[in-house]
């Protein structure tokens, strides 16, 4: 489980592509006490650890991953949310999380003021049903507040802190980010439907 609060902000350092999947390596600093086989959530994906050295780590992503999600997007020098698994007792910073994307939003306007940013995000229109004003979201691995929903266009608005340790700071309109949705909101829905 993870809660979208990100710990590091790591940096893609070589990316190795072949016919049904990928290998990413991945600085991770601060992540020096790493794991074989932890599970680290990438940009909100999770990936588990294959090899690692030091803060550097190797995972494997498969091919239905990389058409699903936006880590196929992912070149060497991109620089990624990273969040570790949650510990059972740790704080719940943000909220349930999986790492089991549900879509990829695309970035189609970004509001600039001094003392915040206001991001709207086109989302699948099949995931619309789960997203409310005032709910959470997870894009990018972050849990982020909706703001404002329109359809399928969801805003959110970022303080200073989430640009700054974040891949927010630097995403541009037309860059796509990973979307995953409140479980809850989709284990409420399977319930309401079996028993209507």
């Amino acid at each position: 489980m993870f809660t979208g609060i990100v710990e590091s902000l790591g940096t893609v350092t070589e990316v190795a592509r072949s016919e049904a999947s990928a290998r990413l390596t991945i600085e991770a600093p601060g992540f020096t006490d790493l794991v074989h086989g932890e599970s680290i959530a990438v940009n909100g994906v999770c990936l588990t650890v294959a090899s690692h050295e030091g803060s550097t780590w190797v995972a494997d992503v498969m091919r239905v991953s990389l058409e699903t999600t936006a880590l196929g997007d992912l070149d060497q020098g991109a620089r990624v949310n990273l969040e570790r698994a949650t510990p059972a007792g740790g704080r719940l910073g943000g909220h349930i999380m999986q790492g089991h994307v549900d879509g990829v939003a695309t970035l189609v306007a970004r509001d600039s003021q001094p003392e915040w940013t206001d991001l709207t995000f086109e989302i699948p229109e099949a995931l619309t049903r789960y997203v409310v004003r005032k709910g959470s979201i997870a894009l990018g691995g972050v849990s982020l507040t909706v703001a404002e929903i329109d359809e399928a266009r969801v805003t959110v608005s970022l303080i200073p802190t989430t640009l700054a340790e974040t891949t927010f700071g630097a995403i541009a309109v037309g860059e796509r980010v990973n979307v995953e949705v409140d479980v809850v909101a989709k284990y409420v829905e399977k319930l309401v439907g079996a028993h209507a």
